[in-house]
């Protein structure tokens, strides 16, 4: 846990940025390692449970040093055409990716509750000679479009009504709309929905309050965009997203219940989690069901639009750095596979797009050396290591 002067300090604190790009790599990795298991066949649930241990075989490796908090920020999720979100399934209550499939994958990580969170689409069994076309291609394409021009207006000195116009902008071009409730976060140590709010599109009765981006500041960037009207309702299927309500305090009566809640504060103490990461599921259900009696815990419901509509969806997590502006969980897809005929029709938005997005190499705290050759050991291994991040994130991208 960061000191308290450290956590004022925040992103102008090195072990603080670098925590959240450590975070950020295990992502990355864990996301390139899934999207290729996401074939036609493979188990929903199976999936996520792999995109899980995927993140934790990746923190286990990283600031073994000395005792840290380290954890799943949000469990693997994965969520099929016209389902939006929060899909995790139950291993008996899963189903299969079928050919053509639009699914969307999210997963996070956090190393003493910096978060990094990333989300792709892809469409199954897609490739260069089957490429994404119709209106799968149309969806994609805007959301994908959509977060690019995001991410280069997240800046100092532009507003985040900015963004929601140009997200809104572009999925008018594709002839889709921008998924109504959905908003973008500001993030900071064990915060994953802070004040600083990006709405992704604006209603009769969802607005918030324009700000100014500022540096030394984090968001995770989300964006949905879908085929049909863009209004969402919660689904039948069971809810198995959850996330501990803080200031919510009961003295549970059942000991399954009790015994839930203490694993839950002991692995899962601040950010989201899953049923299917309990061995001992009559235990959580249990205390599932009286934890949301009493309101200690938030649930997170599969939502959906209607059947036969299809949902895209791409998450990021940035950086606003003094130096300028670090997205540490580049996109990994490539809009290639996509044919249409339409295209971003807005001069501005273009010029916006053809801009390029800037970002900084973040520097590791100086260690002190005992004698030259051990610091230039270090340095050599240093160069290589940015190298690696540097081909990581362009392939990435």
């Amino acid at each position: 846990m960061e000191t308290e002067e450290q956590v004022a300090k925040g992103l102008t604190n090195a072990s603080v940025v670098s925590k959240y790009r450590e975070a950020a790599n295990i992502v990355n990795r864990a996301l390139q390692a899934l999207v290729p298991q996401c074939q036609a066949g493979a188990d929903i649930s199976t999936l996520c449970s792999n995109g899980d241990q995927l993140i934790e075989q990746g923190l286990a490796t990283v600031f073994t040093s000395a005792p840290i908090e380290k954890g799943i920020a949000i469990p693997t999720c994965i969520s099929v055409n016209n389902v939006c979100a929060h899909y995790s399934p139950l291993p008996e209550e899963s189903s299969t990716l079928q050919p053509g499939d639009l699914i969307k994958i999210e997963l996070g990580a956090h190393i003493d509750g910096y978060i990094a969170n990333a989300a792709t689409s892809l469409v199954v069994g897609a490739s260069a000679e089957t490429p994404i076309t119709g209106n799968k291609a149309d969806v994609v394409l805007a959301a994908y479009n959509a977060i690019q021009a995001a991410l280069r207006l997240i800046k100092p000195g532009s507003s985040n009504l900015e963004v929601t116009e140009v997200f809104n902008k572009i999925a008018a071009d594709y002839q889709c709309n921008v998924l109504e409730g959905v908003l973008s976060h500001e993030i900071k140590q064990h915060v994953i929905d802070g004040n600083h709010v990006i709405i992704g599109k604006e209603s009769f009765d969802q607005h918030v309050e324009e700000f100014k981006f500022g540096a030394n500041e984090a968001y995770i960037i989300d964006i949905f965009i879908s085929t049909g009207e863009g209004k969402p309702k919660e689904a039948e299927t069971r809810t198995t997203v959850f996330q501990r309500a803080l200031d919510m305090t009961y003295n549970l009566k059942l000991k399954s219940s009790r015994n839930f809640l203490t694993e839950v504060n002991r692995r899962f103490p601040t950010l989201l989690f899953s049923l299917r990461s309990f061995a001992d599921q009559r235990n959580a259900r249990v205390g599932v069901s009286e934890c949301l009696n009493h309101n200690m815990l938030y649930s997170f419901p599969v939502i959906t639009e209607k059947p036969g509509d299809l949902v895209a969806q791409f998450k990021v997590t940035v950086l606003i750095l003094e130096t300028g502006t670090i997205v540490i969980t580049p996109l990994i897809f490539n809009p290639e596979l996509c044919q249409t005929e339409k295209t971003v029709t807005d001069e501005a938005v273009k010029a916006l797009l053809a801009t390029q997005m800037a970002t900084v190499a973040v520097a590791k705290p100086k260690k002190a050396k005992k004698n030259k050759k051990k610091k230039k050991a270090a340095a050599q291994e240093g160069e290589s290591k940015e190298e690696e991040n540097k081909a990581e994130e362009t392939k990435a991208e």
